[in-house]
C-alpha cells in the first residue's frame, strides 16, 4: 500500500506546492482522496492514469479540495473511459457536485456515481472499509479511514509438510482458510499450519479540522495519519476561529490516537521553510514528517 501526495498546500497553491489531493494504491487500486485545481498535472509528474482511478472521496467543499473534479472527469472522457467512477462527498453535498460537473461542455463516455456519506458510516470494499467520522470545519466535512480486512497468519510450510500435505494446490486451500482430509481419513485444519491473523494496515486522511474527539477515535492505532497543519502554534488562535489545526494539535491528536506516524497537510503558502512547523509537531510525536509534493510513503506491514 503506498500514498503519493499529490498537493500539500493550503487554500492557495505555491510555486512548490499543489492544492490538496492524495493518492492511494490499495492492492490493484487506485484511490484519490480530494481533487484540488492542479491535481492532473501532478498525477502526470507521478506517472498516475485517470484511466486508473477506482474511486474519489471528497473530505468538503472549499474550493482548495474540490475544483480539480470536473476537469478530471473530462480528461477521462477524452481518453474513452468506460468503467464507471465512484465519488462520494458529505452527507448534503452531493447534488452541489453533480450541478458543478454539469457546468462544462463535454460528452460523459461513463458513469459518474456520486454519493453521500454519513459521519461514522461503513463502507465496504474490496479488501478494505471505508470508515468516516465528523471533522471540525467551517462547511460541512468528513474524515476518512481505510481499514485492510485483517489478513490470514503466516503460513509455515514445514509444518504442513510434516502433516503429510505437499507444495500445491493444497497450500493454498489453506492459506484461504479450507481444510484439507488427507486419505487416511485426518484432516488438517488451517490453524494447525499458520500463526494467528496479522492485523491490518490503517490509513487515516482528516482533510481541514480543528483538533477533535472524533478524529481522535478514527485515528486509534493507525499506521498514518494525515492531519491539517495549516498555521504555526503561536498563530493557534486564528487556527482555531478558521477551523484549521497546528503542529502540536495535530500532535497531540496523535499521540492521544496512538497511531504510527503523523503526516502534516495543508501548509499555509506562508511558510516557505517548514522546518518550524515540523520541529513544533516533534516535541509533542517525534514520528511526524511533513508532506511534501509527490512524496511517497510506503505502508508496510507490522508483523
Amino acid at each position: 500500500m503506498k500514498l503519493i501526495f499529490l498537493g500539500t498546500s493550503g487554500s492557495i497553491p505555491t510555486s512548490q506546492r499543489g492544492l490538496p489531493a492524495i493518492a492511494l494504491r490499495h492492492e490493484r487500486e487506485l484511490l484519490l482522496f480530494d481533487c484540488a485545481e492542479g491535481t492532473q498535472r501532478q498525477m502526470v509528474r507521478a506517472k498516475l492514469s485517470p484511466l486508473k482511478i477506482d474511486a474519489i472521496f471528497i473530505t468538503h467543499l472549499h474550493g482548495d479540495h474540490f475544483l480539480g473534479l470536473a476537469g478530471l472527469v473530462q480528461t477521462m472522457s477524452l481518453m474513452d473511459r468506460e468503467r464507471k467512477l465512484e465519488v462520494y462527498c458529505p452527507r448534503g453535498e452531493g447534488e452541489r457536485i453533480e450541478r458543478y460537473l454539469q457546468i462544462p461542455h463535454y460528452t460523459l463516455t461513463f458513469e459518474v456515481a456520486v454519493r453521500e456519506l454519513n459521519p461514522e458510516e461503513e463502507l465496504k470494499r474490496r479488501g478494505y472499509r471505508i470508515l468516516t467520522s465528523n471533522a471540525e470545519h467551517s462547511v460541512p466535512s468528513l474524515a476518512y479511514a481505510l481499514v485492510e480486512n485483517q489478513r490470514p497468519g503466516k503460513f509455515y510450510p514445514e509444518k504442513a509438510v510434516a502433516l503429510g500435505l505437499k507444495s500445491g494446490p493444497d497450500f493454498s486451500r489453506l492459506k484461504s482458510g479450507n481444510s484439507i482430509r488427507l486419505r487416511d481419513g485426518s484432516v488438517v485444519k488451517p490453524e494447525q499450519v499458520m500463526g494467528p491473523p496479522r492485523a491490518e494496515r490503517k490509513i487515516v486522511y482528516v482533510g481541514d479540522t480543528r483538533p477533535c474527539e472524533s478524529i481522535v477515535e478514527l485515528a486509534r492505532n493507525a499506521d498514518v495519519l494525515i492531519h491539517d497543519c495549516t498555521l504555526a502554534d503561536e498563530l493557534a488562535d486564528k487556527a482555531a476561529e478558521s477551523a484549521h489545526s497546528t503542529p502540536s494539535g495535530a500532535a497531540e491528536v496523535a499521540k492521544r490516537a496512538n497511531v504510527k506516524q503523523l503526516v502534516l497537510l495543508h501548509v499555509s503558502p506562508r511558510y516557505k521553510d517548514d522546518s518550524i512547523l515540523l520541529k513544533q509537531a516533534q516535541r509533542i510525536f517525534p514520528n511526524t514528517v511533513v508532506a511534501r509534493d509527490l512524496m511517497e510513503l510506503d505502508v508496510k506491514f507490522q508483523e
